[in-house]
């Protein structure tokens, strides 16, 4: 998963023409160290589908309060700069949680 650390590569991050899942996270989250250990299967699982960066809340907090990032992880999915669909909450994600998000964010790419 490619690390973001400045709003500009956020953005040249999202404008790709493919999908592009921004993961938000913190160093401290007991709950993003929680999916660090099945992550890199579920980005090969979608290798080709779907590009993965990952951006610390507390490094860009204004880009977060932008985009409304309250609880963390959590999983935006966009496409030519445009948000697709999103998975924020402050609760614990599950692998199998992750991947419906995913295949949602296909789903709705798809259908545009």
């Amino acid at each position: 998963m490619r690390i973001i650390t400045t709003d500009d590569a956020f953005r040249d991050a999202v404008t790709a023409d493919g999908i592009t899942v921004a993961v938000f996270k913190t160093t401290w989250c007991k709950d993003c160290h929680y999916i660090e250990p099945f992550m890199p299967d579920v980005e090969e699982k979608y290798a080709g589908k779907i590009g993965f960066v990952q951006i610390d809340r507390d490094d860009l907090p204004d880009l977060c309060s932008e985009l409304n990032i309250l609880g963390i992880p959590s999983f935006i999915a966009f496409r030519n700069g445009k948000e697709l669909v999103r998975f924020v909450s402050k609760l614990r994600k599950s692998r199998e949680e992750i991947e419906q998000f995913l295949d949602r964010a296909i789903a709705v790419s798809e259908a545009l």
